[in-house]
């Protein structure tokens, strides 16, 4: 592999691998807000008992996502300083944003959240919660706005010229809001919340498999199903409109994501198959005629933009956008299909005994973390060969004086590291599941119940 190659897999693989846990943290969070809320509100012990037990298992990820982040923001300045040169002004606000209202935020308050129980007024650990809560989801804000002005550039000028040339914000709140980043915000707020709630309903339906913490994991397993059912339907309606953003913005990558080749004409929507890209044609698929054309515009006939009036350049790699896009769809489809399934039964009453049906939720947790990543690939792959669209190329975004030996030297040891680390957080979650919920109402020596409330 090249220089270049070497450094985009570097990177891909650190990012692609810290982003199982952003997803999780956020969207435990959301869980444990109900779980406490539930408990102020009902005075029932097991809604505490559900809050502490979940909240220890945000710490773990919370954890994991602070150690496997530092690394990307080294990546910047070593592999990529061109790149960061040239999106310094822009991405220095955001990630400074992002430092100053919600990793503070967040972090500061987890110790309440984690250690505050029986120490603070409920009241108090409650707030702490949801401030934990806000500075997950305003972490995720920063970043998306960072990578969407990458996507959808506003609110900029270049200066220095042509040899030194660099973006400056000249509108922050336009670089902010540019047009691709409230859906996607959204879409990954829905993709997080759904994350969050799989990892619920698999720990719940595998107590219930087993038999252990019944009345736990039923609680459990029915607040995480109805927020995966919100955060499904939410996944779908933002997902299409992230797709009209794209149809419009970045017609190219749309292209990709459907391998419509023909310059000016209806588009296809394919359920499945495969890119030939020297023929330039889906070979072995399945296409509903128009139906990409009317779901972007409301009209069967609208003519769309195809790869054809790009250049070949200009092109991504179209049968791997291709691939991701649809697998995060079907994923995404099957995933809403459970959670229906699972509700129904649930209104039967027969949801408790449907082992077979208990098995795919408990294998199921890996279905959002895969459609997250997957439409990240599609994201990310679908706008090369831009690292900033239609503004620099990725290949001029590298280090000039990096050469590939010293990049896949330390790709090999980051990746020996996050193994460990990997290694590492699935045994303590294991072990955090296995040793199941406290099982005592009241800790020994603990204040009372009363005395919490006040």
């Amino acid at each position: 592999m090249n220089t270049l190659a070497l450094a985009r897999l570097q990177f891909s693989f650190t990012i692609a691998f810290h982003y199982i846990y952003p997803p999780l943290s956020i969207g435990l969070s959301v869980l444990l807000i109900v779980m406490e809320g539930l408990f102020l509100a009902t005075d029932n012990p097991l809604y505490r008992q559900m809050a502490r037990f979940w909240g220890k298992i945000f710490g773990l990820v919370f954890s994991m996502g602070v150690a496997t982040g530092i690394v990307m923001e080294f990546e910047f300045g070593t592999n990529w300083a061109a790149y960061s040169r040239y999106v310094g002004d822009v991405f220095g606000s955001a990630l400074a944003s992002e430092g100053i209202f919600a990793f503070f935020l967040e972090s500061g308050f987890l110790s309440v959240l984690l250690f505050g129980w029986d120490r603070v007024p409920r009241w108090l650990h409650f707030l702490s919660t949801v401030l934990v809560a806000l500075g997950a989801h305003f972490s995720a804000v920063w970043i998306v706005v960072a990578n969407s002005w990458m996507q959808t550039p506003a609110g900029y000028h270049i200066v220095g010229g042509a040899l030194h040339p660099r973006a400056e914000i000249t509108d922050f709140w336009a670089m902010v809001l540019n047009p691709s980043t409230p859906v996607r915000i959204f879409h990954v707020y829905s993709g997080a919340w759904q994350a969050g709630a799989w990892l619920v309903l698999s720990v719940g339906a595998y107590y219930l498999l087993k038999r252990r913490h019944l009345e736990f994991a039923r609680a459990s397993f029915k607040i995480a199903l109805v927020v995966s059912l919100m955060s499904s339907i939410a996944q779908l309606v933002s997902g299409h409109q992230s797709a009209r953003i794209v149809a419009r913005y970045q017609p190219e990558k749309l292209a990709a994501m459907e391998a419509h080749y023909e310059e000016n004409a209806p588009a296809d929507l394919h359920l499945f198959g495969w890119v030939s890209e020297p023929e330039e044609r889906v070979k072995a698929g399945f296409a509903v005629p128009g139906l990409l054309s009317y779901l972007v515009s409301g009209n069967a006939s609208t003519p769309l933009l195809g790869l054809r009036a790009f250049p070949p350049a200009d092109r991504p790699p179209v049968n791997f956008v291709f691939q991701a896009y649809h697998a995060m769809v079907g994923i995404g489809l099957a995933l809403i299909a459970l959670s229906l399934w699972g509700a129904l039964l649930w209104a039967r009453g027969t949801l408790w005994g449907a082992r077979w049906t208990l098995r795919f939720f408990v294998i199921a947790v890996v279905g959002p973390q895969a459609a997250n990543q997957l439409g990240w690939f599609t994201a990310e792959v679908g706008r090369q060969p831009w690292i900033v669209y239609h503004l620099l190329r990725t290949s001029e975004g590298l280090s000039k004086v990096v050469g590939a030996r010293l990049i896949l030297g330390s790709l090999v040891m980051f990746a020996f590291i996050y193994l460990l680390l990997f290694a590492l957080f699935v045994f303590l979650l294991d072990r955090k599941i296995r040793g199941g919920p406290e099982e005592g109402r009241e800790a020994p020596g603990s204040p009372s119940a009363q005395e919490r409330r006040a």
